[in-house]
């Protein structure tokens, strides 16, 4: 055998130590190893879910991986996202995990996207690999992931955590429901808080995303049941796995029997449309410092839970907690301004809804919520 083969129909000697635990295996074998080099997937995301995706695509030999990211590696990030290190701190996340996965095996062909994925670009990217794994955390890219990999003929093996649970399938419209045919419509701005909100267990990507690569490497081979049709829910409390039966949806506007989306369309708008007021609803942390600093009668409403405030506080706010702002509504003045303000302006925006729906018209979010206050304006608040 030439020591020098490395083609993609041929492994070198390099390669077949490296993957030897795979060539055993009589489901994988030199020709399913062949097919994982063959084999090409986009990661979108170089975060939580995409760090242990991209750590085990690159260790198992998929001959090219692309990750789409435009983000810079935070500390807050290294609780969970384990392909980055304290040394990679303010750079971009793409330098740092495709710099992680060379090292881990210099074998693999490793190209950059970093671009913000929408309408423009996600259709032509997702046309270039056999298979696209969504690391995402909002709703909107979810939504754009699975109307590209419809169009485009390719599956989507997703996943999603909060807090203490996972979740995780692969919708392939070709053989089963797509994202769209379960989720038809996003849940209205504010009633799911992201990860940044709510929390996240640090090892709970790590479970997930290594679900989410395992059934890519099985999409790869050709090989076992994948979870089409199937949406697997993990608690990690409980350290329990329950699975949900999915069908297709007759109905679906992208993949149903009478299709209407035939281009992907603004997923900004379908997932967060903007309240349609006569004047902004927000205000960034600037503008509430300008506002106060002239003494304006404004009252800040805190909505977030009480072990927040031990963590970072605005003097003189009033504390009303997301889940009693309907109950507590009659204790605000509604004859004053009300800036509402949270973690990162998810949850106020929430509360301002609420508080409109009850009569309030003199109602303002702090957009970017106590976090960007301390960025912006006071940087003695911590960050949490």
């Amino acid at each position: 055998m030439d020591p020098a083969r490395t083609t993609r129909d041929s492994l070198s000697n390099a390669e077949l130590r490296r993957y030897g635990r795979h060539l055993t295996l009589a489901e994988v074998g030199e020709e399913g190893q062949l097919r994982i080099k063959a084999g090409s997937v986009l990661l979108v995301g170089a975060g939580g879910l995409g760090s242990p995706l991209a750590l085990y695509l690159a260790a198992a030999g998929v001959g090219r991986i692309g990750v789409v990211d435009f983000d810079e590696v935070e500390v807050s990030n290294l609780q969970r996202q384990v392909a980055h290190g304290s040394s990679a701190v303010g750079r971009p996340k793409l330098d740092s995990i495709a710099a992680r996965m060379q090292d881990l095996n210099p074998h693999i062909q490793v190209e950059r996207h970093e671009l913000r994925l929408d309408r423009t670009n996600a259709l032509e990217l997702v046309k270039r690999y056999d298979v696209v794994a969504d690391g995402t955390d909002n709703f909107a890219t979810r939504y754009l992931v699975n109307d590209a990999c419809v169009l485009a003929g390719r599956p989507n093996v997703y996943g999603s955590i909060l807090r203490f649970e996972g979740q995780a399938s692969v919708f392939d419209a070709a053989r089963g429901p797509c994202y769209r045919c379960v989720f038809p419509q996003p849940p209205p701005p504010g009633v799911v808080p992201s990860c940044a909100e709510a929390g996240v267990l640090g090892v709970l990507p790590g479970v997930i995303g290594s679900i989410q690569a395992t059934e890519t490497l099985k999409l790869l081979l050709g090989t076992g049941e994948t979870l089409v049709g199937r949406l697997l829910l993990y608690d990690a409390l409980d350290m329990s796995f329950r699975e949900l039966r999915l069908r297709k949806d007759p109905a679906c506007p992208v993949c149903g029997t009478d299709p209407t989306i035939h281009e992907l369309i603004d997923y900004d708008e379908f997932c967060a449309p903007r309240p349609k007021t006569a004047e902004p609803v927000s205000l960034s942390a600037r503008e509430l410092a300008d506002r106060l600093g002239r003494g304006e009668d404004l009252v800040l409403v805190d909505v977030r839970e009480a072990f927040e405030l031990q963590l970072a506080s605005f003097p003189k706010a009033t504390h009303v907690p997301l889940g009693q702002v309907a109950q507590r509504a009659g204790e605000l003045p509604a004859d004053r301004t009300l800036v509402l303000v949270c973690h990162r302006g998810t949850r106020s925006m929430r509360a301002l809804e609420l508080l409109k729906e009850r009569g309030f018209t003199r109602l303002r979010n702090l957009a970017g919520g106590i976090d960007a206050w301390s960025r912006e304006v006071d940087k003695s608040v911590p960050r949490y």
